[in-house]
């Protein structure tokens, strides 16, 4: 198979769908990647990089698009790349398509293979390819909040740690999954007073186990957030359902009971945002104010530590990508549902209940169309 990897055309997106080392297992296998002119630039990976590891450099993004089979990229495609999609063109990437009927529409009108990193799911339902975006989204937050509690950007004016005789800020985070404590353990880390709240018991549970007590676990309900958000100096808002919009859990209400300058930090964004008040922004402007509150809703959070998210990125998808290139899309999936549940659209039909019903449209499973998917 024939793997493109385009350069990223998101606002300050620098990372790339694959480093070198995963190019050269790609070779290895036997197959073919095409990676466009300065591809890895923005995460400081040089070119000639890819072209030891046996990948061609190819001048512009239409060419990579247009030579081949499977296109891997880091972001779901913006405008300008959706006259390059194509039927039975395989999409690997993160699509977040609950939150966007445009791009819904136009995977369904092109037939374009459509598998989103961030459905791809175990089990146990862990979703080992959407982990460490949200690891490295939810240890981004508290310096994101601690930068902008400073009077200069527009916050309170509080020293996120505190110091002797001052108190720390109040840290409330929603959500105890991989960004949600990932975020609560570094601000915790950073000296300030932090509260998690989550309705899976186990989940703070485990928390409550590894940080001793320096983390407060609540049970989630609307009180406890009604009163909790109104304390906050920051609040982090975590929280994510598979494949659907994420759930409004912070009204406006809520927010504008906060007091001025307080931060509120929207990483479920992507999938449409758990804070009535979010809008998507970019890294050019991070943020607006709401009722007093800085409100930063920046879609790929990420984007911002591109040689950390590409790496991190790669070691996770690229097991998937071998197997795609290797057996095809439709032999893949029937040997592996981890990965069957990673396509949301196929051949013209949404195949992810989720992105169905966010936008209102027939939901058609994946067994009815791949003969001998179970």
């Amino acid at each position: 198979m024939i793997v493109g990897v385009p350069n990223e055309v998101k606002d300050n997106e620098y990372r790339v769908a694959l480093t070198p080392e995963g190019a050269r297992e790609l070779t290895a296998a036997g197959h073919q990647v095409l990676v466009q002119d300065a591809a890895g630039s923005g995460s400081g990976i040089p070119q000639q990089r890819y072209e030891r590891a046996g990948a061609e450099i190819v001048p512009t993004a239409a060419e990579v698009w247009a030579g081949s089979d499977m296109i891997m990229k880091v972001k779901e495609p913006v405008e300008q790349e959706f006259e390059h999609l194509r039927e039975g063109q395989v999409l690997f990437t993160y699509l977040h398509l609950a939150a966007s009927r445009e791009l819904t529409q136009v995977l369904i009108d092109r037939k374009v293979s459509a598998v989103a990193y961030e459905t791809v799911q175990l089990a146990d339902g862990r979703l080992p390819l959407l982990a460490p975006m949200s690891e490295i989204a939810g240890r981004m937050a508290p310096h994101v909040a601690a930068h902008l509690l400073e009077k200069e950007f527009g916050g309170r004016g509080i020293l996120m740690g505190g110091v002797s005789g001052v108190r720390p800020a109040k840290v409330f985070v929603l959500g105890a999954g991989m960004a949600g404590s990932n975020a609560a353990w570094i601000a915790v880390g950073m000296e300030a007073e932090v509260i998690v709240v989550d309705k899976n018991l186990d989940r703070l549970r485990f928390i409550d186990q590894i940080h001793k007590g320096r983390i407060t676990t609540l049970m989630s309900d609307r009180l406890t957030l009604e009163q909790r958000v109104r304390e906050a100096d920051v609040v982090i808002g975590s929280v994510l359902v598979p494949g659907a919009r994420a759930p409004k859990l912070v009204t406006e209400d809520m927010i504008a009971s906060m007091r001025t300058g307080a931060v509120a930090i929207d990483i479920a964004i992507d999938q449409g945002g758990c804070i009535e008040t979010s809008h998507m922004t970019t890294h050019s402007d991070p943020t607006y104010v709401i009722h007093g509150v800085v409100h930063y809703c920046v879609g790929n959070m990420p984007g911002a530590v591109p040689n950390t998210s590409t790496y991190a990125l790669t070691n996770v998808t690229l097991p998937y990508a071998i197997a795609i290139a290797s057996r095809g899309l439709e032999d893949a999936v029937r040997t592996d549902p981890v990965l069957a549940l990673g396509v949301n659209v196929y051949a013209g039909e949404v195949t992810n209940p989720g992105v169905a019903e966010a936008h209102g449209l027939r939901f058609t499973p994946l067994s009815a169309i791949v003969d001998g998917l179970g």
